[in-house]
C-alpha cells in the first residue's frame, strides 16, 4: 500500500468494507440516537464530577456542605436549562435580548460578579451558591453562547435538551474552549448511516495513532534536546544537546550564553507548543469521530503554514472559532455600514476585536478563582505581558490578511525556496511573540531584555 493511501486509510473503500464486515453489528446498533444518548449520559457524569472537583480546590466558601453543594448543582442545571429555553423560544425573547444575546449572557456573568464583590462571605447560603455558579461560568459561557447562536439562527428544531447538554458538559474532553463548538455544528458533521459512521470511526482511529506518534516525538524532544529531560534522558545517561527551555532563559534576563542557543530555544518552544496542543486536541476529536461526529481537527499542520493567518487558523482551530464567532464576525458586520468606504480600517477593527480584545477577555475570565474573589486588578496586572503578546498577534494577523486581500486571490510566488522562506518567516514571527506568552515568573522587562539580546541589543 502506498504511503499516501496508508495515510488516508479511512477513505479507502477496501478498508471501509473490511471495517463494515467485522464491525457491522456495532455499526448497526450505534444509531445516531443511541450515540447521542451515550454521550448525554457521560455529560451527566461530568456535570456532577467537574463542579465537585472545582469546588474542592477552593480555599474560600463555595458549596461548603451538602445542602450548599446540592443547591449549587441545581443552580448550574437551571442556568443551562434557562439558556436552552431561551434558545428554543428565541423569537419570543425581549427585543434587547434578541438583538444582543451574547452581551446579555456575559452581562449576567459580570452582574453576578458585582453582587459577589459587594457582599460579605457571611451573607448566607445564596452567596455560596452564586460563587459556585460564577466559578464554573468561564467553562460554560462559550458553550452557552453557541447554544444561543443556535436559537438565534433557527437551528434548534429537531433537537433535544440532552443533545445540547452533551456539548455543554462534554465527556469527550476539552478546555474552556468548546472543541466541536455547539451541537448545531456537531449535527452537521454527524454520520447518518453505517458507511459514514465507519469512515468517521476510522478517521478517529487515525487521530489516536497520530496522538501516540506525536507523544513519542514530544518525549524524544524533551529527552534528547530540549528542557530538563525526562525518563528517556536518564536511560541514555544525558541529553544529546542540552537546550534550556525558553522560560528558563527568559528568567535569566539574558541569552545565557551563545545567542544561537537562545534562537534554537525559541524555535524548539514553538515546536513543543504545537505538539502539546496537537496531542490534546487529537484525543478529543478522535473520541468525537468514534461517536460519528466527523469534525475538523483542532491542530492541523500549523508548522507548514505559509502565512501568519494560516498558522492562526491551523494551530488552535476551536479557540480561533470562538474568537471569530464571538468577536471578529460581530464587529465586522456591525461596522459594515459605518466603514463601508474604509475596508482596511474595518478589517483592522475586527481583527483587533478578536485577536486582542477577545483573546485577553477569554484569558482574564479564565482565572475564575481570582475573578470570584474580586482580584480583578491582580488579574489584569498579571497579564501585562500577554497584553503585548495579543497586540503583536493581532497586528501580525491583520497584516497577513491585508496582504492576502491585496494579492486578490492570486497564489503566492511559486518555488520551493520561496515556500521554505515563507514558512521560516511564520515560525520566526510566532516564536518571537511567544516570548511574551510563555509561562514564566519573569516580568515584561525581562522578556523584553531577552528579545533584545537575541539581536545583540542587550
Amino acid at each position: 500500500m502506498q504511503f499516501s493511501r496508508l495515510r488516508q486509510f479511512h477513505e479507502d473503500e477496501k478498508v471501509l468494507a473490511w471495517w463494515g464486515e467485522h464491525m457491522g453489528g456495532l455499526l448497526r446498533w450505534l444509531t445516531p440516537g443511541r450515540r447521542r444518548t451515550i454521550l448525554s449520559l457521560g455529560a451527566l457524569w461530568v456535570f456532577f464530577r467537574k463542579p465537585l472537583q472545582q469546588f474542592r480546590l477552593q480555599e474560600f466558601p463555595v458549596a461548603s456542605d451538602g445542602i450548599a453543594l446540592a443547591t449549587a448543582l441545581v443552580a448550574l442545571l437551571a442556568v443551562v436549562w434557562l439558556c436552552h429555553r431561551a434558545a428554543t423560544a428565541f423569537s419570543s425573547l425581549p427585543l434587547l435580548v434578541r438583538r444582543h444575546p451574547q452581551i446579555t449572557l456575559h452581562s449576567s456573568y459580570w452582574i453576578g460578579l458585582l453582587i459577589l464583590w459587594t457582599t460579605t462571605p457571611t451573607s448566607g447560603l445564596w452567596r455560596e451558591v452564586l460563587a459556585a455558579v460564577l466559578l464554573m461560568f468561564p467553562f460554560l459561557i462559550w458553550r452557552l453562547g453557541y447554544l444561543l447562536f443556535a436559537g438565534q439562527y433557527g437551528r434548534m428544531s429537531g433537537t433535544r435538551f440532552a443533545d445540547h447538554f452533551l456539548t455543554i458538559w462534554p465527556i469527550y474532553g476539552g478546555s474552556n474552549t468548546p472543541y466541536g463548538k455547539g451541537f448545531a455544528y456537531l449535527s452537521r458533521c454527524e454520520a447518518m448511516n453505517e458507511k459514514e459512521l465507519a469512515r468517521s470511526q476510522l478517521a478517529g482511529i487515525k487521530l489516536l495513532v497520530l496522538a501516540v506518534l506525536w507523544t513519542i516525538t514530544l518525549a524524544a524532544l524533551e529527552g534528547l534536546l530540549y528542557g530538563p529531560g525526562n525518563a528517556l534522558t536518564a536511560r541514555l545517561g544525558g541529553q544529546i544537546a542540552e537546550i534550556p527551555r525558553l522560560s528558563q532563559l527568559i528568567e535569566q534576563e539574558s541569552t545565557g550564553g551563545a545567542v544561537w542557543i537562545s534562537w534554537l530555544s525559541v524555535y524548539l518552544e514553538l515546536i513543543y507548543q504545537v505538539l502539546r496542543h496537537a496531542i490534546s486536541g487529537l484525543k478529543v476529536i478522535a473520541i468525537l469521530r468514534l461517536f460519528g461526529f466527523n469534525v475538523f481537527r483542532n491542530t492541523y499542520k500549523p508548522l507548514l503554514a505559509e502565512s501568519v493567518v494560516e498558522f492562526w487558523n491551523r494551530y488552535y482551530y476551536y479557540f480561533k472559532e470562538v474568537m471569530a464567532n464571538f468577536f471578529f464576525l460581530p464587529t465586522f458586520a456591525q461596522l459594515g455600514s459605518r466603514l463601508r468606504n474604509w475596508p482596511t480600517l474595518r478589517l483592522l477593527a475586527a481583527v483587533f476585536a478578536a485577536a486582542f480584545v477577545g483573546n485577553m477577555y477569554y484569558h482574564i475570565i479564565k482565572l475564575n478563582e481570582m475573578m470570584v474573589q474580586g482580584q480583578i486588578v491582580a488579574v489584569v496586572h498579571g497579564h501585562r505581558s500577554r497584553f503585548f503578546y495579543c497586540f503583536l498577534l493581532a497586528l501580525g494577523i491583520f497584516v497577513s490578511m491585508w496582504r492576502e486581500q491585496r494579492r486578490g486571490g492570486r497564489p503566492p510566488a511559486a518555488g520551493r525556496l520561496r515556500r521554505v522562506l515563507r514558512i521560516a518567516g511564520v515560525w520566526t514571527f510566532f516564536g518571537l511573540i511567544y516570548i511574551w506568552n510563555v509561562q514564566s515568573t519573569a516580568g515584561f522587562g525581562a522578556r523584553a531584555n531577552f528579545f533584545l539580546a537575541l539581536f545583540g541589543l542587550a
